[in-house]
């Protein structure tokens, strides 16, 4: 695809930034509004202007044949560096965000051990402009629109939830292999996609993604393979599951993002992550996405807080509609 550097873009012309609503005085709950407010990027003014996000036939090729795509453009080092700046609510202790009860989970360290240091959070996007935005990026959408229907038609797309994983220099933790399906069972069908951002430079020496080629197509019986540590510590695992196919297959491939540079994979694709024992820090933003129409599969909370009842349809103020290919049309 072309670089998501360029000329920024929305669906349509604002003429007045839209306001979220509060939760507490002064706190705004930014899931409230499902369009872009600040200046993370420029609003869409000529519908043409989304075919400079489109992956080639080739990008979309390789997906489907090794269940990712690595390394393209999204983001420039300075929004990177913006974004960063939101990074501190969640892991400086002297820097809580007013709002992190708008949080749906948040793990200052999700190991437990302090020499293996992982944090994770999921629904920041509700709580800065900045993580608001991303969830909209037009480099982001497009090719997500692309990529969700097995069939290949371009389909609306909604925001599922997004996640910040961050690895500390030294004691960085691991993110253990797994599938991403295997957690969101509770929506069906499958038509799910993540994309995973590198806000620093990723290598070998500070735990960088790694994935498994042609994972996505490892199923039981169409199922997910099984969790095997609901708290990513256990980075071998998945191991006593596997066949022995599979484990003959199991052959880690570096991502190696570059900083503003993203990964997008399917939702079965095995992937997971090694510890940090660089100099340096190694923060990535998450974004989830699911195809209109996938529906909630559970009467129980499907995020926290949050539900819909089984055989609904997934939407409303939590699952926005971030790109409709109508746009474009």
């Amino acid at each position: 695809m072309k670089s998501g550097l360029g000329p920024k873009v929305s669906r349509h012309w604002r003429t007045m930034p839209a306001i979220p609503k509060e939760i507490h005085p002064g706190v705004p709950d930014y899931s409230t509004v499902h369009e872009a407010v600040g200046d993370l990027f420029s609003p869409v003014t000529n519908k043409s202007d989304w075919s400079k996000f489109r992956l080639t036939d080739d990008q979309i090729a390789q997906f489907n044949r090794d269940g990712y795509l690595l390394n393209v453009p999204i983001l420039s080092p300075e929004q990177c560096d913006r974004i960063l700046d939101d990074y501190k609510y969640f892991i400086n202790k002297d820097e809580k965000h007013p709002g992190m009860d708008l949080l749906y989970e948040y793990h200052s360290n999700q190991t437990g051990d302090p020499t293996r240091v992982l944090m994770h959070c999921l629904g920041h996007w509700r709580m800065t402009q900045l993580f608001h935005d991303l969830v909209f990026l037009p480099s982001v959408v497009v090719p997500a629109s692309q990529l969700l229907d097995p069939s290949g038609k371009e389909v609306p797309v909604r925001f599922w939830h997004d996640q910040l994983f961050a690895k500390p220099p030294h004691h960085g933790g691991v993110v253990a292999w797994h599938q991403d399906y295997s957690y969101w069972t509770r929506t069906k069908p499958m038509m799910h996609l993540t994309v995973h951002i590198a806000l620093d430079e990723q290598f070998e020496q500070n735990g960088a993604l790694k994935y498994i080629t042609g994972s996505h197509k490892w199923n039981r019986n169409g199922n997910p393979l099984p969790v095997t540590d609901f708290n990513f510590a256990d980075m071998e695992s998945i191991q006593t599951i596997l066949n022995d196919e599979e484990k003959a297959a199991f052959k880690p491939i570096t991502g190696n993002l570059k900083k503003g540079h993203a990964s997008f994979h399917h939702a079965l694709a095995v992937h997971g992550s090694y510890g940090n024992r660089s100099d340096v820090p190694r923060r990535a933003a998450v974004l989830n996405y699911f195809a209109d129409g996938v529906k909630s599969d559970s009467d129980e909370e499907l995020l926290k807080g949050i539900s819909i009842p089984k055989g609904n349809k997934m939407e409303g103020q939590f699952f926005p509609i971030v790109y409709d290919p109508a746009w474009a049309a």
